[in-house]
């Protein structure tokens, strides 16, 4: 079944600018590869609009079509220079949609793909490894195959980045060259370079006409600021401290967005089948001298708009680029650091509102956002109302929805859910369980704290039921919190009551997903005595700032009669190669503490989650199963079913103090009232084996 496809046609007027003469006889003279109708992924972004925009302008009789799924950095704004062009056409959808692909190459007779479309944030990545597997390697894999199907293709330029060479020696005098070895050190390039290798293998095993691009750092106009530099920008125009990871120390290469155009240009007409070529610059800047350079064009002092932060798990020191191979086609630099800096400043401090509210991008360690209410041309009532009407007509990754089964008898009114935490752990999981019980559900695009987002997602939806499983833990663990405390407090306090406030506005059931770390063994619920807390015992855990926000909501939530809590407990499923997973993180420590907790098993769970919105069940419920298991009661099941030669040690509770920042919660939940409901639930032990280790088995 083909997709619905949100398009701004050809449309019959002139170009919004025209092609000067030098231009024409410049760029004929540099063709020898002539495309008729090329189609470029992820064109409402950022890099892949200025080459959209340069093509459309330069050949107008060359036919552009972009798709896009308008995630959190793309904006239909960036393409406003050729939204009248009669050569370009806009379509809303994902690559990863093998249906739409396929459709579009062949309807729109696609001869050649520019591959933009990718998760790109490296900071994102460390939190949200997988969406960057299912965009940049999956995205890929999709495309390509479409290619092999057709036939029809001619030239796919497949975008890369410098940072799969990985990090470059300090004191390297050469860059690295087009046949220098992959070495990626993050989620992010790894991805990107999981991605060349399949380019490279239908390539070679099926012909494709590949070639391969690796660049950069890129900056200007319309770049989202999660990115350095228009981060810093506009840090600095609303007065506030410029925050470096580590001791910003780290080189890195800057090219102007127009240059890079022009690149790709070039690449488009003359790169050579089957070739990788860099695009790069040998002027390198510091990230400390990007700060004080964007502090001396606001005239401010660095000294004190500089601020050090935490610095990445993993941050390479520099990434440096032998370019000659791009030179020799006839491509150069044009752009002054100094101009381009600039020009960049001015265009920000004259489109200040550009991205809408971006306050969760300033952040020094930002999280992936879902910007509400996709992305319109202009803040035009017609064109608002466009767009609104896409986002609820058309299927996309954020959009599902699942036909109802045939039957003679009286139909139940249709469920449809809607999902806040869509790149956490939970919310994913929620989602795939939908899709196999066939429910309709969106994930939301409102951030929990914006009311107005959230009442966009209500009317766009029109959920029956809410679940949130959004919210901060820490990254990588509760520790974070105790040097994020606002930012705790408003995902996991404010954003969560305003959530349940539109939700009770709405009539809807909100099922949220707490915790149960707001508890530890005291004198009447003492360690092995089988006596649990209850779901009307009064949290005594305030260890942590993290469970003292969890705490503080659960108790608010009780004056909303729609909301349902569920405490999770040291979440665990039988994907053991997921770096949340409770069996998986303790199994990679060198030494742990041997204490008997409650915990929840995810894949047991988290179905009967769903069937208790069905019943609509609400109040407070202790989500664990029923007992406990020890640390190392868990590992010895580790041992036996999944590395016979696996082994570990222990610590003490004040040996484990000297290595965290803040203390853990340690108890026993009482899951008899979840029990009486679903009495089928397992115990702890027998769940772990069943769902965690029995289906992992290897010895």
């Amino acid at each position: 079944m083909w997709h619905r496809v949100f398009c701004f046609p050809y449309l019959n007027c002139s170009s919004s600018r025209s092609v000067n003469s030098e231009e024409k006889l410049r760029f004929a003279s540099m063709a020898s590869y002539t495309p008729k109708n090329i189609l470029i992924t992820g064109a409402a972004g950022f890099i892949a609009s200025h080459v959209a925009n340069r093509l459309i302008r330069t050949y107008p009789d060359y036919k552009i079509v972009v798709l896009d799924k308008l995630d959190y950095c793309s904006n239909l704004k960036n393409l406003n220079p050729s939204k009248n062009s009669p050569n370009f056409k806009f379509v809303k959808g994902d690559i990863a949609s093998a249906d739409l692909v396929n459709y579009l190459l062949i309807t729109e007779g696609i001869d050649t793909i520019m591959h933009f479309a990718a998760q790109t944030h490296v900071d994102n990545s460390f939190g949200n490894s997988f969406e960057f597997t299912k965009n940049n390697i999956y995205g890929t894999h999709v495309l390509l195959e479409a290619c092999k199907v057709t036939g029809q293709i001619r030239r796919f330029i497949h975008v890369s980045t410098d940072e799969v060479y990985g990090e470059t020696d300090e004191d390297a005098l050469v860059g690295n060259h087009e046949a220098s070895q992959l070495l990626p050190t993050n989620p992010y390039s790894a991805t990107k370079a999981g991605a060349e290798m399949l380019v490279m293998a239908y390539g070679r095993s099926y012909g494709l006409p590949v070639i391969t691009t690796r660049g950069n750092n890129v900056y200007g106009p319309n770049q989202f600021p999660e990115k350095l530099i228009p981060k810093f920008i506009l840090l600095a125009m609303r007065g506030k401290e410029l925050p470096i990871h580590g001791d910003g120390s780290n080189v890195r290469s800057y090219l102007y967005c127009e240059d890079v155009a022009e690149a790709f240009e070039v690449i488009l007409h003359k790169g050579e089948v089957g070739h990788v070529y860099n695009i790069g610059t040998k002027k390198e800047r510091r990230v400390n001298d990007v700060a004080r350079d964007v502090c001396n064009l606001f005239n401010i002092d660095p000294e004190a708009s500089i601020k050090f932060v935490e610095n990445r798990p993993f941050n390479d020191q520099r990434y440096f680029l032998d370019d000659e191979k791009l030179k020799k086609l006839g491509w150069s630099e044009r752009t002054t650091w100094e101009e381009g800096l600039k020009k960049t400043m001015e265009w920000y401090t004259e489109n200040p509102e550009w991205w809408g509210d971006v306050s969760g991008a300033l952040l020094p360690h930002p999280r992936m956002l879902m910007m509400p209410g996709g992305r319109h041309f202009d803040g035009s009532e017609e064109n608002a109302q466009a767009a609104a009407a896409s986002l609820s007509e058309n299927q996309s990754q954020n959009h599902m929805v699942v036909p109802s089964p045939r039957s003679n008898g009286v139909q139940k009114p249709s469920l449809k859910f809607l999902i806040y935490g869509k790149t956490g752990w939970i919310g994913g999981l929620l989602g795939k369980l939908c899709e196999k019980q066939g429910i309709a559900y969106e994930y939301g695009k409102g951030r929990l704290e914006d009311r107005a987002s959230l009442l966009q997602d209500m009317a766009s939806v029109k959920p029956t039921h809410v679940f949130n499983s959004a919210g901060v833990t820490g990254r990588p663990n509760v520790d974070w919190c105790e040097s994020h405390k606002t930012e705790t407090i408003r995902a996991n306090v404010a954003g969560t009551l305003t959530l349940a406030d539109v939700c009770r506005e709405h009539g809807l059931l909100m099922m949220n997903f707490a915790t149960g770390c707001i508890f530890e063994y005291d004198e009447k619920h003492t360690e092995g005595s089988g006596i649990g807390f209850k779901e009307e015992d009064t949290p005594n855990f305030t260890g942590s700032f993290y469970s003292k926000t969890k705490a503080m909501v659960e108790e608010l939530l009780k004056e909303f009669d729609n909301v349902c809590t569920l405490r999770v407990r040291m979440p665990i499923s039988s994907d053991l190669s997921n770096p949340r997973n409770f069996i998986t993180k303790i199994s990679r420590y060198n030494k742990v503490v041997n204490i008997p907790n409650s915990m929840t098993v995810l894949d047991e769970l988290l179905p009967i989650s769903i069937e208790m919105a069905k019943r609509d069940l609400r109040g407070i419920w202790n989500f664990t199963n029923p007992g406990v298991v020890s640390h190392n009661e868990i590992l010895e099941m580790y041992r036996d079913y999944i590395n016979p030669e696996f082994k570990w040690a222990n610590f003490n509770l004040e040996e484990q103090a000297k290595v965290i920042v803040a203390p853990r919660s340690n108890n026993e939940m009482d899951a008899s009232k979840l029990k009486k409901e679903f009495p089928e639930l397992l115990s702890i032990k027998e769940s772990l084996i069943k769902y965690a280790f029995e289906p992992n088995k290897t010895t």
